[in-house]
């Protein structure tokens, strides 16, 4: 192991770069990997017969980018602390364009396996963005911008899906994949030339070992979860890989606990602060997984079923599309709440708003402007909680350790996301109603996913409260005091 201490260090002695430009760029780059996520959806059930090749199959083209996206997320960001934030980023764009040609090239199931593998490997962009803003920008801009840059990988997966359902429908479906490989070449430059390179730097040695137990837990759990319901949840398979999951995960825990540089801290990971935050991220990715699981599918359904709206896929998008501004615009809000009551609050806040979207859905579900209310709602809650996190988990750690702190809370989201599905899958599996020879998910199991994602937002304010009080500088305040300042600004004119 390196004797380098593990502490900020300066590289170089240039005067410090505009940085008009690090938050616009940083967003679009968001944006642009969670559209990455979104435009596969439309042809997901013609996979099979375009890749001359099984539904189960098929699959993994969508269960290989939540693994690679699960790994690489802590991965790229312990990279950036170590050796530049801005360097990661760069190596996360480039796997994207690799992976959207090798995708757009594909006519079988292996080359198309392998290029959304390597799309998902640019999932650590978004925590690697909110860490360069934190070494980068000044403190009153802080607040707000960590804000815009959590709030676009809500906005690129809600604007996804309509721009997915409009090339699907309009051109050869790989012109999915070109398409994602030019914005990502757009996303890249932009941030080649305009996105400043971190000098805040952490000494030591990568923890390969134990990036590799990481990785072997987190594919197992994530495996079980991702294709228990087509394995069967009580089947061999499935309890071998949870059973698999959990030996890991320990044994993975005890290295890191003992070695001197660790992929995770886990003691700061044991920070109250760090862990509450990171238990809320958890129900907090459900709760808005939920939404993206039950009304394109209710929009879609035939009017004959009696709750089915009769929309095409594009309509259905564009029902989900608003949802996504709503969370761009609010994020200049969420940082004015996080600098007036703290971020705790806005947290708890934005899980309140999640919970009455949910209620409201489930009490409205016979209009499509009954969807587009519930699901701005939704978007609004969401927005809150996703600007509020990141300043939590930067509040408690320090500069050097804030690429790996982010990917890891960031990775809480995504298991959240992943329960989602699977908890939804079988209960719109379970609860059923005939239509012809069809067995269609029914109006109430549709209710019950709802109602499950309102639970979740509960459970997320909940856990939220008992994220301890921040006290002094060190407190995530520091990080968000004046930080929506600009923000105000236009409602003084």
């Amino acid at each position: 192991m390196s004797d380098a201490p593990e502490k900020s260090v300066t590289t170089g002695t240039a005067a410090p770069p505009r940085t008009g430009a690090v938050v616009p760029v940083l967003a679009l780059s968001g944006i642009v990997v969670s559209l990455m996520q979104t435009l596969v959806i439309p042809i997901v059930g013609q996979l099979p017969q375009y890749l001359n090749a099984s539904a189960s199959d098929a699959a993994w083209a969508v269960t290989a980018t939540l693994l690679a996206a699960a790994v690489a997320t802590p991965v790229m960001g312990r990279l950036g602390d170590m050796y530049g934030k801005r360097r990661m980023l760069l190596l996360s764009m480039a796997m994207l364009v690799v992976g959207s040609v090798v995708a757009g090239l594909s006519d079988s199931l292996t080359p198309m396996i392998v290029g959304r593998a390597l799309q998902g490997l640019s999932s650590g962009v978004i925590p690697l963005g909110i860490s360069i803003l934190r070494d980068e920008l000044p403190a009153e801009r802080l607040g707000s911008a960590t804000a815009m840059i959590s709030a676009s990988l809500g906005v690129g997966g809600a604007l996804g899906l309509p721009l997915a359902a409009l090339i699907a429908d309009n051109f050869d479906w790989h012109a999915l994949f070109w398409t994602s490989a030019a914005l990502g070449v757009v996303a890249l430059v932009l941030v080649l030339a305009l996105v400043p390179e971190s000098t805040v730097r952490t000494g030591g040695r990568f923890d390969l070992v134990g990036a590799a137990g990481m990785a072997a837990g987190l594919i197992c759990l994530l495996l079980a979860i991702s294709k228990g319901g087509d394995w069967g949840w009580t089947s061999g398979t499935t309890l071998g890989l949870f059973a698999a999951s959990v030996v890991v995960l320990l044994a993975w825990g005890f290295f890191e606990l003992r070695t001197d540089r660790p992929l995770v801290d886990l003691r700061t990971t044991a920070r109250p602060q760090v862990l509450i935050t990171n238990l809320a991220s958890v129900a907090i990715g459900f709760a808005m997984f939920s939404m993206s699981l039950v009304i394109p599918q209710v929009l879609q359904l035939p009017e004959q079923t009696g709750y089915g709206l009769g929309q095409s896929l594009l309509s259905a998008g564009l029902v989900m599309a608003p949802s996504g501004l709503v969370m761009m615009a609010l994020a200049p809000v969420s940082a004015l709440v996080s600098r007036a009551r703290g971020p705790k609050v806005t947290l708890m806040i934005g899980a309140l708003i999640v919970a009455a979207g949910y209620g409201l859905n489930v009490a409205m579900m016979s209009e499509v402007w009954h969807f587009v209310l519930a699901s701005c709602v939704i978007g609004a809650g969401i927005g809150f909680c996703y600007g509020a996190m990141p300043t939590l988990i930067m509040g408690a750690v320090p500069a050097s350790e804030t690429g790996a702190a982010n990917s890891l809370n960031t990775l809480m989201r995504s298991i959240g996301t992943s329960v989602a599905s699977a908890v939804a899958g079988v209960v719109l599996a379970q609860m059923t109603t005939r239509f012809g020879p069809y067995a269609l998910p029914s109006e109430d199991a549709f209710r019950t996913v709802l109602a499950l994602g309102a639970g979740a937002a509960l459970l997320g304010f909940v856990v939220a409260a008992f994220i301890p009080k921040q006290r002094g500088t060190a407190g995530a305040e520091s990080l968000v005091t004046e930080g929506a300042a600009e923000a105000a600004e236009p409602a003084k004119a």
